[in-house]
């Protein structure tokens, strides 16, 4: 039994502590209201009005449960993204490509004027528009339920990219105080991109296209415009009008898997004198021989292998993940045309974030590696991989599975 004089200093105790629990987010809602009122000099440089600025800014609260935080005390929430924790085969799969192919076709019928005109002006194709379009809101089916400020001033606040961010926040007041939308419609993905493909502020004001000359390039509503604003940009960062995005192949015996990065280059048409062959039957033009390509392998050789010219690379500005891109690249192929790859998936596995991890870790303590320790197979990591593979003895397939990790993790 508890003698009631000792009693009263622990109840006191308690309620202390309940209290300054309590008040802890009030203390960092404290912060976030000094950060945002730091903000108002950098958005009158912009030209952003004072009442644009404490319109937006009143009330406005961090949303502490976005993912890709950097909350001190607290684990990163990770974001998960699809294109580095699931299969080649999982990722692009086949039934939901064919699902929106179909869908797609009809969409192109539908704008067919609109996507030749925005085909005219920047060179990129309608069936590309209409894949990135579906990749980013299932052709506007998603439902972007975040407020954008809120997104955009939580990450520039406590994000891990919190400058990247805050030029982010203050595009957002500049859109916001220019009328491009009003602040109820513009809502964003839990990374603050927006509209039907998916822009950040910075993005839309640098990209965004005015078609029907109205003063504003909506994203949001306009099919049309949305789309253009991304031809704009696909034409900004390199696409070449008339070419294709890949080829698939097939890669010659004993291939070294390596070289299946794209660092190492050659021509079309000297990848074809090495034993390359296209594998879906399509033309390579004599006028594409010449061009530059480099060879991925997004599944070692367990999958379709492509030749990637320059419009490979352009899409990659809008999604740095190869998969991505071959979703795309692969869905714009059958919005005109719907055939399958011509090489399937076979049955593979990744392993597990952590682990490969560790493993980027080993192979840059062993000088195979030098790109970011992200746990992300991408094309580097897997040609390092190879290179593993090679001075160990291994099966070469630039594939990280279970039998590497484990000869990594008993010493090489």
């Amino acid at each position: 039994m508890m003698f009631p004089a000792l009693r009263r200093p622990l109840v006191a105790a308690a309620l202390l502590l309940g209290l300054l629990l309590a008040a802890r987010p009030a203390l960092a809602d404290a912060g976030f209201d000094r950060w945002l009122a730091a903000q108002w000099p950098a958005a009158q440089a912009m030209g952003i009005s004072r009442a644009t600025f404490e319109r937006e800014t009143k009330g406005l609260e961090p949303d502490y449960s976005l993912p890709d935080l950097a909350i001190p005390g607290k684990p990163r929430k990770p974001d998960g993204q699809a294109e580095f924790v699931q299969t080649p085969a999982a990722y692009v799969s086949d039934k939901a490509i064919g699902q929106l192919a179909a869908r797609g076709r009809k969409l192109a019928s539908q704008y067919r004027a609109e996507l030749s005109a925005i085909e005219k002006r920047f060179g990129v194709p309608g069936s590309v528009l209409l894949a990135i379009w579906a990749r980013e809101t299932a052709y506007g089916g998603a439902k972007l339920s975040h407020d954008a400020l809120t997104v955009l001033a939580t990450q520039a606040y406590v994000g891990r990219r919190k400058d990247e961010f805050q030029g982010e926040f203050l595009a957002a007041l500049k859109i916001l105080d220019e009328g491009h939308v009003a602040r109820a419609q513009m809502k964003s993905s839990w990374a603050g991109a927006m509209g039907h493909t998916q822009f950040l502020p910075t993005g839309y004001l640098k990209y965004g296209v005015d078609l029907d000359g109205d003063g504003t390039a909506n994203i949001w509503s306009s099919v049309p415009e949305a789309l253009a604003a991304t031809a704009s940009l696909l034409k900004e960062k390199g696409w070449r009008a008339g070419k294709r995005w890949a080829y698939e192949i097939t890669v010659p015996s004993g291939f070294d898997c390596t070289l299946a990065e794209p660092g190492y280059t050659l021509s079309i048409g000297d990848w074809l004198q090495r034993g390359v062959k296209v594998a879906d039957g399509r033309r390579i033009p004599a006028s594409a021989l010449k061009d530059e390509a480099s060879i991925i392998m997004p599944a070692g050789p367990y999958g379709p292998v492509f030749l990637t010219p320059a419009n490979y690379f352009a899409l990659k500005s809008y999604n740095f993940a190869d998969l991505y891109v071959l979703y795309v690249g692969h869905l714009a192929d059958r919005i005109e045309d719907d055939k399958p790859f011509a090489q399937g998936w076979k049955d593979i596995s990744l392993v597990k974030t952590r682990d490969l991890e560790f493993m980027q870790k080993e192979l840059a303590r062993r000088g195979l590696y030098a790109d970011k320790i992200d746990g992300k197979a991408g094309m580097l990591t897997r040609s390092a991989l190879g290179a593993y593979q090679k001075a160990n003895g291994l099966t070469l397939d630039c594939w990280p599975d279970a039998q590497v990790l484990e000869h990594m993790k008993r010493g090489g």
